[in-house]
């Protein structure tokens, strides 16, 4: 298809689509004449990808090129790419200001739950940052809850790997972790806040009419 068909095929304009092929989220189509490229399904599913990232799991045009760099790597097992996207996907420096007993306070977390985690990955200093926040705020009872929330937070972590196992082939591996991660902390936060609705509902009940 030329890009016109692939424009009304993804729904995506055909500017938009010359915009992403500038910022390299998009392949260029294979050229049936000097002009003239042509584009598959291949494309059409990219668009899509690129498509939920931004309008999904809110990610910049910077973030989609970064992820995406990182399951276009060949080779890259699927570890790495969990990894490398977590690492994208944390602001730099974010958290790095708390001090050290909320960054202990996360390494014995991490030691209660025998997690093969250090403090390398970005998410920790972020965890850290967001507990020295609460304390800062008298929220101390958020120390009480951590175990909670990381138990939660494993259970969650299983189920994006068990997704992540169940999906063939390399490339589509990845797209499923790369998704399970972006557009799974949408979703998350969205089912957290029904729960919140529910138990709310039932500790703390209106009064009757």
């Amino acid at each position: 298809m030329r890009m016109a068909e692939l424009s009304r095929v993804s729904g995506v304009s055909v500017p938009t689509i010359k915009y992403y092929q500038r910022e390299g989220l998009l392949p260029t189509g294979e050229l049936s004449t000097p002009n003239q490229a042509q584009y598959g399904e291949a494309h059409v599913r990219r668009l899509a990808l690129i498509r939920s990232l931004l309008e999904v799991g809110g990610l910049s045009i910077a973030e989609v090129g970064v992820v995406l760099s990182v399951i276009d790597t060949p080779g890259r097992p699927t570890h790495h790419i969990l990894g490398a996207t977590v690492h994208a996907l944390t602001p730099a420096g974010r958290g790095e200001e708390a001090g050290e007993e909320y960054k202990q306070a996360i390494d014995d977390l991490i030691a209660r739950r025998g997690w093969r985690v250090d403090r390398s990955n970005p998410a920790h200093a972020v965890a850290a940052g967001v507990l020295a926040r609460f304390d800062q705020l008298g929220q101390r009872q958020i120390f009480d809850a951590v175990d909670a929330y990381s138990r939660a937070a494993e259970v969650i972590a299983e189920a994006d790997l068990a997704a992540v196992a169940a999906t063939e082939g390399r490339d589509a591996r990845a797209e499923t972790a790369l998704l399970g991660t972006v557009l799974g902390d949408v979703l998350i936060g969205a089912l957290r806040r029904l729960a919140q609705e529910d138990v709310s509902a039932k500790q703390f009940p209106p009064p009757p009419k």
